[in-house]
């Protein structure tokens, strides 16, 4: 017993990716987040997960997860896109188990092998690489994507699957895409920092024998600061099963989002972001 739990230690310390199930982004991780303050309680499910995203002792991003959907509500990180080639690791979330597993993002493998872990264990707890596999006219969807990052590492914090939903085929390779990589170039030529908040609204659809919810929207939104005293915004909304991507305003945004949940008002941004 005393040697595997040394072998556990010594698995641990070899570790490099981090992620944290916090108590709040306010008190962890605020620094995702246009003023320090997070999109407002409307958008949280039944049972919320926050995760402060953390890979190589460094925090960067933030994730609302879904426990019982087992898809993120939103993730939140700063626009800093960058040369570089995409990440293939996929990861998961050890805390998502238990607040006694390690502050790990890791492989499945890696969890499997050196920490015995049962799929069984860690599947009822998040999505897993098999609840992906063999799906059709769908794809893993990053919220966060990793093009928007501007390093290794940022780019690989990215592919956590608690950062991943189900997405239409289509609208993740062209439609989406467009947004992430030519609307979002274009929008930020004059911005000096650029907040985003990127999610999915709950679907009424599931894959992986009703595991994992399959999202009815695709949102994002994009506050940006162009100097101390001028600030921009704007937001796109997509249905999850067509290859389109309407450009709202950020109001326009949040009162859509308000209708489709039908709960309190959403708000994404501090009051201080523009929402014309």
């Amino acid at each position: 017993m005393l040697l595997l739990l040394l072998l556990q230690v010594s698995a641990s310390c070899l570790w490099l990716g981090r992620s944290e199930v916090v108590t709040s982004f306010e008190s962890s991780c605020p620094q995702f987040f246009f003023r320090e303050t997070p999109p407002n309680k409307a958008l949280e499910p039944e049972s919320p997960a926050w995760i402060c995203q953390r890979y190589k002792n460094q925090y960067y991003f933030a994730t609302l997860y879904d426990r019982n959907r087992r898809i993120p509500v939103y993730s939140a990180y700063l626009y800093q896109p960058g040369p570089g080639t995409r990440p293939k690791t996929w990861l998961v979330e050890p805390q998502l188990m238990g607040s006694t597993y390690p502050k790990t993002m890791e492989k499945e493998w890696t969890l499997l092998n050196n920490f015995n872990i049962s799929t069984e264990e860690l599947s009822k707890s998040q999505a897993i690489l098999q609840d992906y596999k063999n799906l059709t006219g769908l794809n893993r969807g990053h919220l966060n994507p990793s093009s928007h990052h501007p390093d290794s590492s940022s780019r690989t914090a990215t592919f956590t699957l608690t950062n991943i939903v189900p997405q239409h085929e289509k609208l993740n390779g062209g439609a989406w895409n467009n947004y992430e990589q030519q609307t979002m170039i274009a929008r930020t030529q004059d911005c000096n920092i650029t907040y985003v908040v990127v999610g999915a609204v709950p679907g009424n659809n599931y894959i992986a024998k009703g595991r994992v919810n399959k999202p009815s929207h695709i949102w994002s939104s994009a506050c940006c600061e162009v100097d101390t005293n001028h600030r921009k915004a704007w937001a796109v909304i997509a249905e999850n099963d067509k290859n389109n991507v309407q450009l709202l305003t950020l109001g326009e945004l949040e009162d859509v989002l308000t209708q489709l949940y039908g709960r309190d008002q959403v708000s994404l941004f501090d009051s201080d972001c523009p929402r014309e």
